[in-house]
Parts: structure tokens; C-alpha cells; sequence
């Protein structure tokens, strides 16, 4: 760990340029779900108990360089001083001389919460320039976006180049969680990936064969290395022009010591629906005109038998069609089982990408994981074994 946190960091009457994700949901100028404001609320609390005067730079949505008021985080200022409870000042630009003045203006106890940082072109560039007029509005920079440390962008890595630089604390919690899953974990470590495809996800594969001892497929992707071993899977969803790379997987994972888990018996139904008419068939016995919408309860009791011999588990995506009923049925089961392996102390539980997060939410699994990474690209570029520039800059 080469990075530092706040606790390093001498905050007292300075101002602190804080970059946090609060790309949340808006309808209508209203926030619908603040679960990301909520997530920044300890570092934002630390640093004006610190003396610290925190000024927030975010980028929402994405303008593509241009000034769109539906895009303005001024929008978002009622909620950020909810959640605060204090008040938030806003500035029309995150820097020049308005900016600057509103930093310079700022008072101990407030929050200052600059412009969308993507209004300028140069932010997804890593301008220089631009970070230069930024990292002249603080004293010390913050990191608390981890979901935005794989963008090197001129407010997550540039500008960390300019000041003394630092983690705030989901950034921290966020690093730590990640190393303790898979830079120095605890072992048996069994990894679950889940979702549609296996293309999007080959580096993640490749990656984590290497370094866990269980390798349990689910979903679409578990389809296609059904097709790889000659299995016929009828009308399901696979990817059947990477069956030979699914073979390799496979190949290599025998290399190295990992067991890939596939599903033992399926559940087939002829319509992608909820509540469809559906049975439980094994594995290889899938009709032409079935597809296979989630694992079955043999393959269920095999993933959390190897649950219960694990230490470490990391989640990412789902094993069926969760969001139909009862498809949901086998990540409910595994996911639960985790769960409460993690409540006794038994497991080390780590998951992260938008649909996990929504699957774990759906099953009430989600409140006893170790930790929920909010990060979607980032999380999973740190599972490839990717580095992250965001984080990169910090660890000078």
C-alpha cells in the first residue's frame, strides 16, 4: 500500500479538493436513489472535523464537453446538504476566477461543490492544463471516486500529480476490500462470475485462474462452456463462436490448479418469461426448443458446499436470469449462503458490478457481504489484474 489516507494528511485550515462519484439518478431534479451521496458522506464528515474545508469535483453524465443544464450538479446540492448537514455553496465552473473566488470565499463548517467537471473537453483527456486550474483551487487532493480510477481523467489522475494526495474513505475501504480479496487473501478463495457473455469478460477469466482455487460459471457464459464441452444447450443464450476459447479456459485452468465449477443440472423453460412453465433437466440433457434460465438445485448444493470450505469469495454477476422469477432461484440460494458464512465469520465475502449489486440487493444477501463495491468498470478492471490509473497516481 503506497497510497496514503487522511489520517496522513495535515487538513487542518486547508482546503481539500475532494473528486467523488455522485453520478447518481435524477428525474425530474430529483435524486431518486442516494446511495453514491451516501457513500461520500465519512469523508466529507472527517475532513471538516479535520479543519479541513472540503470542495467536491464530480463529472454527471456525460456532455461530451458541452455546458447541458440537465447535467448541472447544482441539482444536486439540496440533497448533498441533507446528507451533509451543513451547508453546500456552489460554483458555476470548476475552474477560473469563479471558481476561485468561491474557494477562496469558503468557511470552516462549509462545503463547496464545483460545476461538472466534464463540461470541459480536456477533463477526459487528462489535460494538464486543465488540472493545473483545478489543483490551484486546494491544498490537497482526495480521492474518494475509486468507481472513476479507471479513467485517467484530469480531475482523477493529472491533478494528483499537483498536490499532496491522498484516499478518502471509500476509495480506502474500497482498496483494502479488493487486496484483502485478491492481492493477499485468505485461502481457499473461490471466485463467482456470472452474466451474459463470455467476451466481455475473457481477461477477468484468464485472470482469476491464476489466482483462486474454485471457478464457479453461471449464466449465459455458463452455456457456452456447456457448448465447449459438446453439450447441446437448444435455444439458450451462448456465444457459440467462443466455444473454443472456452475450451481454453478450461484447458488452462487444469494447468493451474483451479476447478471450474459448471452447472450439474439446469432449469429449461421454452419462453424467456417470468414464471414461464419450466422443469429441472441435467446439464447435458437440454431439449432443442429449451433454454436454460437458471442452475439447478444439485449445482446450487455444490456451490455452497465449496462456499463452506472457502475463505475468501469474490461475486461478480449473476447465475440465471435473476431478474425473472423464479429464475432468481439459484444467486437467492448461493447468495444467502455467503451471506450468512460471512455474518459467522467464516468467509471473507467481496462482490462488485451493477447487476451483482442488484442480484445481492434483490436476495437480501447485500447487508451481510464483507463489502459491496459500488465500482462497476473499475471493480472489474481491478479483478483483471488492471492498473488503475486513479489509484496509480496517488501511490507516488
Amino acid at each position: 500500500m503506497g497510497w496514503k489516507t487522511l489520517d496522513d494528511m495535515d487538513l487542518n485550515g486547508k482546503r481539500v479538493l475532494v473528486r467523488v462519484d455522485i453520478n447518481v439518478p435524477v428525474v425530474d431534479g430529483v435524486v431518486t436513489d442516494a446511495t453514491r451521496i451516501q457513500r461520500i458522506v465519512p469523508t466529507v464528515r472527517d475532513i471538516l472535523a479535520a479543519g479541513g474545508k472540503p470542495i467536491l469535483l464530480a463529472h454527471f453524465g456525460r456532455p461530451g464537453g458541452e455546458r447541458r443544464e440537465n447535467l448541472s450538479l447544482k441539482q444536486l446540492v439540496p440533497t448533498l446538504e441533507s446528507a451533509f448537514g451543513t451547508k453546500v455553496l456552489f460554483a458555476a465552473d470548476c475552474v477560473g476566477t469563479e471558481a476561485e473566488l468561491a474557494a477562496q470565499a469558503l468557511q470552516p463548517g462549509q462545503v463547496l461543490l464545483l460545476e461538472n467537471t466534464r463540461f470541459h473537453a480536456a477533463e477526459t483527456k487528462n489535460d494538464a492544463d486543465l488540472a493545473a486550474g483545478m489543483a490551484r483551487l486546494g491544498d490537497v487532493y482526495c480521492n474518494d471516486a475509486f468507481s472513476a480510477a479507471h479513467r485517467a481523467h484530469s480531475s482523477t489522475e493529472a491533478i494528483a500529480r499537483l498536490l499532496p494526495a491522498c484516499a478518502g474513505r471509500l476509495m480506502q475501504a474500497e482498496l483494502q476490500a479488493l487486496e484483502s480479496a485478491l492481492g493477499a487473501p485468505e485461502r481457499p478463495v473461490t471466485a463467482v462470475v456470472g452474466g451474459a457473455k463470455v467476451s466481455t469478460k475473457l481477461e477477468l477469466l484468464g485472470n482469476l485462474i491464476d489466482k483462486v482455487d474454485y471457478l464457479v460459471i453461471g449464466g449465459g457464459m455458463a452455456n457456452t462452456f456447456l457448448v465447449a464441452q459438446g453439450v447441446s444447450v437448444g435455444k439458450s443464450l451462448a456465444e457459440t463462436a467462443m466455444k473454443d476459447t472456452a475450451a481454453e479456459i478450461l484447458t488452462k485452468a487444469e494447468s493451474t490448479g483451479c476447478q471450474i465449477v459448471l452447472p450439474r443440472d439446469v432449469v429449461v423453460a421454452e419462453t424467456f418469461e417470468a414464471n414461464a412453465p419450466h422443469h429441472v433437466l441435467p446439464a447435458d440433457q437440454c431439449p432443442d426448443d429449451g433454454m436454460i434460465l437458471d442452475a439447478g438445485p444439485e449445482s446450487v448444493a455444490a456451490i455452497i458446499e465449496i462456499f463452506e470450505k472457502s475463505k475468501t469469495l469474490i461475486w461478480n454477476g449473476p447465475l440465471g436470469a435473476f431478474e425473472l422469477e423464479p429464475f432468481d432461484a439459484a444467486t437467492n440460494a448461493a447468495a444467502l449462503k455467503a451471506a450468512a458464512l460471512s455474518r459467522s465469520g467464516q468467509l471473507i465475502s467481496v462482490a462488485g458490478g451493477g447487476d451483482t449489486v442488484a442480484a445481492l440487493n434483490a436476495s437480501g444477501a447485500a447487508k451481510d457481504f464483507t463489502y459491496i463495491s459500488t465500482a462497476g468498470g473499475a471493480f472489474l478492471e481491478w479483478m483483471e489484474g488492471k492498473t488503475l490509473p486513479g489509484v496509480a497516481a496517488l501511490d507516488q
